[in-house]
């Protein structure tokens, strides 16, 4: 048996379910009662039937909410494994970090064409990371202070899936000194990131290998899986780039968050009108149920 979940905060109406339920009909699918996980936010719609085309049908539709579309059985996920930049936190680090030194638009450009899958991310990050050489190691704290703002619903996502027993894991493609603060204060078990290379309070332009890129993303995602004796079915990664691909397609649900074009295609869900407590929707978890941030 599957679920259907719509979302919608503030603006979930009864037509928006109604015309998922013919659409889900449409397919050949049989849909139970629907489930208010809160009235005019977040719905569920059991059904029995395939999958893949009860998610076609309701993307075709183009309603005004995120939706999910996955086994009841595994809905309850034991391991979140997230990105970082412009996922749980709403900027790209490195991109701020070159506004410091006055290069940012030319960094950047090249930030985005990676997050698109048009460049490769280990050569592009060494590249970028090059351009910053002599900058001066404090830029980065003074950097995370005044630029780096958590997602809305970061906290709440973390540490309501924490209190509820699951592990969570923050794998970055930049760097430590942002991913270790920012995983602490949301609330992740660990964080995971690039360290850059420092030397007589200077950026030397140069990151420590291996880099943490898109194969590592997914590496560590299915080891901590096993670790950790959780089924992949069990598990949960958000992302929103090319550089989240593998570790999106690997997760039991796999979740592009304002997501580029190539992410959105891989995943099994896209959140583009809500905030990151839509996952928690998703999960089937009520507000009544989340634990604020």
């Amino acid at each position: 048996m599957f679920v259907a979940t719509l979302i919608a905060v503030g603006s979930l109406r009864h037509e928006h379910i109604d015309a998922a339920r013919a659409a889900i009909v449409a397919t050949g699918a049989v849909p139970g009662e629907t489930v208010w996980l809160d009235e005019g936010a977040a719905a569920d719609i059991p059904f029995f039937g395939d999958l893949v085309p009860v998610r076609a049908a309701l993307a075709a539709l183009s309603l005004p909410l995120d939706f999910a579309v996955q086994p009841i059985a595994s809905r309850d996920k034991r391991l979140l494994v997230a990105d970082m930049d412009s996922t749980m936190i709403t900027i790209e680090c490195i991109d701020e970090l070159a506004d410091y030194a006055g290069i940012k638009p030319q960094i950047a450009e090249v930030t985005e064409r990676a997050m698109r899958g048009e460049l490769d991310f280990s050569a592009a990050l060494t590249e970028r990371v090059a351009l910053l050489k002599g900058l001066d190691d404090s830029v980065i704290d003074i950097c995370r202070a005044e630029r780096v703002k958590l997602t809305p619903g970061a906290q709440t996502l973390v540490q309501t899936l924490r209190a509820r027993g699951a592990y969570a894991v923050l794998v970055s493609g930049g760097f430590t000194r942002f991913a270790e603060p920012v995983g602490a204060e949301i609330g992740f078990n660990l964080a995971i990131a690039n360290v850059l290379g420092i030397e007589d309070g200077k950026l030397t332009g140069t990151v420590g290998l291996p880099i943490v890129d898109a194969e590592r993303k997914r590496t560590e995602l299915l080891a901590h899986a096993d670790a950790l004796g959780i089924a992949v079915e069990n598990t949960l990664a958000i992302g929103d780039g090319a550089n989240d691909i593998p570790m999106i397609e690997a997760a039991g649900l796999g979740l592009a968050y304002h997501a580029k074009e190539k992410a959105r295609a891989a995943a099994d869900a896209s959140i583009s009108q809500g905030d990151l407590t839509a996952v928690l929707y998703m999960l089937g978890i009520a507000k009544v149920d989340w634990v604020a941030g």
